[in-house]
């Protein structure tokens, strides 16, 4: 009888150690630290673990902080099991061997590469393997006046010529300015402009080879054309919260802004009023704006679109079978939580479960977006202009994505050199020539 016990014991404390190999823990640093995204992020890990009987926790990480983190944790061979990141650190951690590449691109095709956003996924692409894999993302947009445009029967801006025309027309500042343009030139906001309006007219700072791009014939097109829109701002140092109160409160005609502001103008914001009326809820501005995701500069017809979308990294230091497994849980069953962290910030990179299929973009549509009040954006906007939006992430672009060349432009965008020496010409310190010439130099000497 005693043996028995003793090996009854044995085949006990066997089957738990069994169990306890099977179900493993993982870890996961995200950029979404907000305590109400956390607690969206948590839920996800506790519908993963009733699943599968693996443990997720959840790490949170100051988005500006993540590469230096990443980079001494990989040094130190302790690197998390999925990393949250930006489409700025795709190929320098890829590269860099930060991200397990092969088991990213077997996870995307396990889900389906066709269910996923192209631009998302062409992003991500690096010497025939996708890199990483998206969750979600968004398009900048023009966000402009639909009626005032309408009354004096100006074309929407979906080119430069729209954009210059208007402003001649609906400029009378201090009560409404043609444009609010960013000049901070120590915010991001105005490299994404300047991005966005690069893209437009067809420019890159760099060639499809890595070298600095030195014909400055479309370069001078992009500095012409943000003047432009610097001379119709107001004076002073200009960045997304000047933008956004200005618009909010009726006195700008347009904004290049993120979807952040799709909330907003329907009134679900307090520390965001909209100030057209008395009433800092009301609906009258949502109604009366229109949205262009996709603009064009000169010698450009076709445009761009400006994207920014995030992953979900597999890391080299990853128990690799978990970690797959809790990314493609992410962007399927836990999509629609994923998405919920906030919905007007994070538009669905996979539309369905399948290709074809449209499910995660209605599902998304019908999530409810704001922070006073909730409310879906398909209850403030018409289906077509949530399509329209979100079809940006289809074509949406950046600097040296389709040249293989990304992670060279991230570099010359985090250097912030065409916000510094467009300010000078915004402001006349240099010539049209004198800028663009400074600007290649810089770039040159990065």
């Amino acid at each position: 009888m005693k043996k028995l016990a003793v090996l009854s014991a044995g085949l006990l404390l066997s089957a738990s150690m069994m169990g306890n190999a099977l179900a493993d823990t993982i870890t996961m640093w995200t950029m979404e630290e907000q305590p109400d995204r956390m607690a969206r992020q948590e839920k996800i890990a506790a519908a993963f673990n009733a699943a599968t009987g693996h443990t997720v926790k959840i790490v949170p990480v100051t988005e500006k902080d993540i590469a230096t983190r990443a980079t001494a944790a990989f040094a130190a061979g302790e690197l998390p099991d999925v990393l949250n990141h930006t489409v700025q650190h795709l190929l320098p951690f890829a590269s860099a061997g930060i991200l397990d590449t092969a088991a990213a691109d077997e996870a995307v095709n396990d889900l389906g590469v066709g269910s996923f956003a192209s631009g998302a996924i062409k992003m991500a692409s690096s010497d025939g393997e996708i890199v990483s894999v998206p969750t979600d993302g968004w398009t900048q947009l023009v966000v402009y006046r639909k009626d005032l445009f309408e009354a004096a029967g100006l074309a929407a801006p979906q080119s430069f010529g729209d954009i210059e025309a208007a402003i001649a027309k609906l400029h009378n500042p201090p009560s409404v300015y043609g444009f609010v343009a960013a000049t901070k030139i120590d915010e991001t906001y105005m490299m994404q402009l300047i991005e966005h309006i690069s893209l437009a007219a067809g420019y890159s700072p760099v060639n499809a080879d890595g070298s600095i791009n030195e014909d400055t014939s479309k370069l001078k097109e992009v500095l012409s054309f943000y003047k432009t829109i610097g001379d119709a701002s107001p004076d002073g140092d200009l960045f997304w919260k000047q933008s956004r109160e200005l618009y909010l409160g009726g006195q700008a005609a347009m904004i290049i802004w993120s979807p952040s502001l799709l909330d907003e103008l329907g009134g679900l914001r307090d520390s965001a009023p909209v100030t057209i009326t008395d009433d800092p809820t009301t609906k009258e501005l949502a109604r009366k704006t229109g949205f262009v995701t996709v603009f064009s500069g000169p010698g450009n017809p076709d445009g761009a679109a400006y994207a920014d979308t995030r992953y979900l990294g597999i890391t080299a230091d990853a128990n690799t079978d978990v970690a797959s497994e809790f990314v493609k849980f992410v962007v399927s069953e836990g999509y629609g939580d994923w998405l919920g962290m906030a919905p007007e910030g994070k538009f669905p990179v996979r539309k369905g479960p399948s290709a074809g299929s449209n499910a995660y973009e209605a599902l998304w549509a019908g999530l409810p977006t704001g922070v006073d009040r909730k409310e879906p954006l398909g209850n403030i906007y018409p289906d077509a202009v949530i399509s329209d939006i979100v079809a940006g992430l289809s074509v949406g672009d950046r600097w040296g994505v389709a040249d293989g060349q990304l992670e060279k432009a991230s570099q010359i965008v985090n250097s912030r050199v065409m916000s510094q020496v467009i300010r000078k010409y915004i402001d006349g310190e240099i010539s049209l020539d004198a800028a663009a010439d400074e600007i290649v130099a810089k770039h040159k000497a990065l």
